[in-house]
């Protein structure tokens, strides 16, 4: 089960999936926007379902994840990649943008792991992977909102890893650093836009403290996500683990 699955990190999780052999429930706003994640799997969109969710609806939310917790099977791994962000100064930051970003980042996971969760030691065990952010990790200016929302995220992970590992459940956080995606290219265009700075100055800015000086590839996120379903994490649980060349250490 993989949220946020229409575009960027989720849409190469969800493709790794179907291309080690899992069946895949893709969940985005809409069914349509899951249109180039069928076209992309080809024949292995037959292995694939997907599902329509708009997680800062509340009502939606619930639906999908009573949905999930009534199939059968139930889920062995989710993969809450889901998000949203703000940037912008704490004075230019409503109650609205902070309600809304943490409603996706943080309360939508939520949910979803305590209407999946139980069912998966059930089962016999599952993998939960939240997918955070090197804001998870440290404070990045302009950005309170959603690194209130991801250091959020990253608490939950410690605290389920506690309460489900004797359930045979893991549940990690894979923290990627700025990553090769249409949000990162709509935050180089913001710095454009605010700075009169050209594309090559704005990504030589932005990438300044990245000790690789290059965004991280979706995958190579996918991957660690791959490798936390595998029979060899079993014994990893409570982890936060950075994907973002450096830029955290």
């Amino acid at each position: 089960m993989v949220t946020g699955a229409n575009r960027g990190i989720g849409k190469t999780i969800a493709l790794a999936f179907l291309r080690a052999g899992w069946p895949v429930v893709a969940l985005a706003r809409t069914t349509q926007s899951l249109d180039a994640l069928r076209q992309e799997a080809g024949g292995l969109s037959e292995r694939l379902k997907v599902m329509a969710c708009d997680l800062s609806d509340p009502a939606q939310l619930e639906g999908a994840a009573q949905a999930l917790a009534d199939a059968e099977p139930v889920p062995g791994v989710l993969v809450n990649n889901a998000g949203i962000t703000v940037s912008a100064p704490l004075h230019k930051t409503s109650a609205e943008d902070l309600q809304r970003v943490l409603q996706v980042n943080t309360v939508a996971p939520y949910l979803l792991c305590r209407a999946l969760i139980p069912r998966m030691a059930d089962a016999g065990g599952g993998r939960v992977i939240n997918i955070g952010s090197i804001a998870s990790l440290k404070g990045i200016r302009y950005t309170s909102a959603y690194c209130a929302s991801k250091h959020a995220l990253l608490g939950m992970t410690r605290a389920l890893a506690i309460e489900w590992g004797k359930k045979a459940v893991t549940v990690n956080a894979v923290c990627p650093g700025w990553t090769e995606t249409d949000m990162f290219t709509r935050a180089l265009e913001a710095v454009v836009h605010r700075t009169g700075r050209s594309p090559e100055q704005a990504r030589d800015a932005v990438l300044a403290s990245n000790p690789m000086g290059r965004p991280v590839q979706p995958e190579e996120v996918a991957a660690l996500v791959l490798y936390l379903s595998s029979p060899a994490a079993a014994g990893l649980t409570g982890a936060a683990l950075p994907v973002d060349c450096g830029e955290a250490a």
